[in-house]
């Protein structure tokens, strides 16, 4: 008989495997993570709807959201843009969910619950930008992709969110990446191979980067 389990499993469960990867004998350039146990909201205006949204998500949030393609910081949020009068609300701990947005904000939008639909990896080290020019061609160095900047487009014929997130605290840049669930090992894969001979850090957290 097959195992069954209501209990949600991450996408990456077999493919992640922590530790180092690629090259031996140099310090890791590249540290690669999966974020688990988030939650992930897609807002929507509805048609014409753009203007009373912004008012209902800063009366929620303290800020308007994103018009352009950047990820603003909240409190205990983040706002991603994800095209023309839509976003994702990314945050933790139950707080901005399906229950928690629709009071605020189903009037003037469309939610979906993405949590489980999408992966979100998070790529930083010295040879981050090196690592993701193999795989996009758009410019991630800090005059043309600074921190809160943001992207929808691709990377080996998979479309991804893409946004930089806060330095770490040596100063390098962090890059976040959500990828729909059904393509997640496969990027993942590719993304390994293009780090490998910067030498990996691989590792899963459940802290948002």
């Amino acid at each position: 008989m097959a195992e069954f389990s209501w209990a949600p499993r991450s996408s990456l469960e077999k493919a992640l495997v922590a530790g180092a990867h690629g090259a031996r004998g140099i310090e890791a350039g590249v540290s690669l993570t999966e974020i688990r146990n988030f939650d992930l909201i897609q807002v929507m205006a509805r048609r014409g709807k753009g203007a009373e949204l912004a008012k209902a998500t800063k009366a929620r949030f303290g800020v308007v959201p994103p018009d352009a393609p950047k990820a603003v910081q909240t409190p205990d949020a983040t706002l991603i843009w994800s095209g023309p009068d839509q976003f994702f609300v990314l945050s933790k701990g139950g707080k901005h969910t399906m229950l928690t947005l629709a009071p605020a904000l189903s009037g003037p939008a469309s939610l979906s619950d993405q949590s489980h639909a999408r992966v979100l990896i998070s790529i930083s080290g010295a040879k981050a930008r090196t690592t993701l020019a193999k795989l996009s061609s758009i410019d991630l160095y800090a005059g043309a992709f600074p921190i809160g900047a943001a992207a929808a487009t691709s990377m080996d014929h998979t479309s991804v969110t893409l946004w930089r997130g806060g330095d770490r605290p040596d100063e390098l840049a962090v890059f976040n990446l959500l990828v729909f669930a059904t393509f997640a090992e496969s990027l993942w894969h590719t993304m390994l191979d293009a780090a490998a001979e910067f030498s990996v850090d691989i590792s899963h957290s459940e802290e948002l980067a």
